[in-house]
């Protein structure tokens, strides 16, 4: 049977399975670390976090980004406006900082040959301070619920040692994703750092339910233990992976995209830091304490 081999496979090999998240949160703090020494910044900030100008603009003219920002002649983000159902264009959205709004203006209308009237065009501006304070409001906030996390852990089951296995597969799922954002490039706004927030709801969903499966259930063999609690989670992790793939594909809003896209990347992140780091320092702790 397979849960037979993987039980053999696991017995002999746990320890170095174990090391695979290890290694992969060692270099993703290295992605980030050279991305703050590079930028100042873990990772690269929207206009909502660094401030700027956020323009929508409807219009059925097609363009290229690249025609755009050389028309703009300044670093911008574009992204296009698309129907879902019939994949037609509908606009574009303008991101950038160093323009101001009648620059703007000046430019859609001069270079683009556009018309722009209160029907087709949309702005959104948001100072430096404003948005610096925005990312430090959030960053609290997620910093706040990760130690709430953490203390409710401690609580729950009293013991270091599965504590700080729950603990860890939470910290290694928002750092390795937040290397991998930082490898693709996605600019990340306030609602990214929202899905960072639920993030955490997510890894200790599964962390929870591995570690109590496997330390307060004592019906059974450790592994037997584990292998159902593995089931039920990654049952779980593939039904809200098929919701965030559904809104990736769907959605035409570019705030669920950005938020899906995270916590898509988090939980398949999760899988591997909570079945190989955390159920590795479960079953040395569950043996060592004749938990079997």
């Amino acid at each position: 049977m397979l849960k037979d081999k993987i039980e053999i496979f696991w017995s002999k090999n746990y320890k170095w399975l174990m090391f695979i998240p290890l290694i992969l949160l060692v270099i993703s703090l290295t992605i980030i670390g050279m991305k703050i020494a590079k930028t100042g910044d873990p990772f690269n900030k929207d206009v909502t976090l660094r401030g700027g100008i956020a323009a929508t603009l409807y219009t059925d003219k097609e363009f290229t980004e690249d025609q755009i920002k050389s028309a703009l002649g300044v670093e911008a983000t574009i992204k296009k406006l698309g129907d879902v159902t019939t994949g037609k264009q509908l606009g574009f959205i303008i991101e950038l900082s160093d323009l101001t709004e009648e620059q703007l203006r000046d430019i859609i209308k001069n270079k683009l040959q556009i018309d722009i009237n209160k029907q087709n065009f949309s702005i959104e501006v948001t100072t430096p301070k404003l948005s610096q304070a925005f990312f430090k409001q959030l960053m609290y906030a997620l910093i706040f619920a990760f130690i709430l996390m953490g203390v409710s852990v401690f609580v729950a089951f009293r013991t270091p040692a599965p504590s700080i296995a729950v603990i860890s597969a939470a910290f290694m799922d928002i750092i390795i994703t937040l290397a991998i954002i930082n490898i693709i490039g996605l600019p990340m706004s306030t609602a990214g750092i929202v899905a960072f927030l639920l993030v955490i709801g997510y890894s200790v969903d599964t962390d929870i339910l591995l570690t109590n499966y496997s330390i307060k259930k004592r019906e059974g063999k450790l592994f037997d233990r584990m292998w159902h609690s593995m089931k039920t989670g990654l049952t779980m992790t593939a039904c809200a992976a098929v919701v965030m793939l559904a809104g990736l594909i769907l959605s035409n809003s570019f705030v669920i995209k950005e938020m899906f896209l995270i916590i898509f990347i988090a939980l398949i992140v999760d899988v591997i830091s909570t079945y190989l780091t955390n159920a590795g320092i479960l079953w040395i702790y569950c043996k060592k304490k004749n938990i079997t």
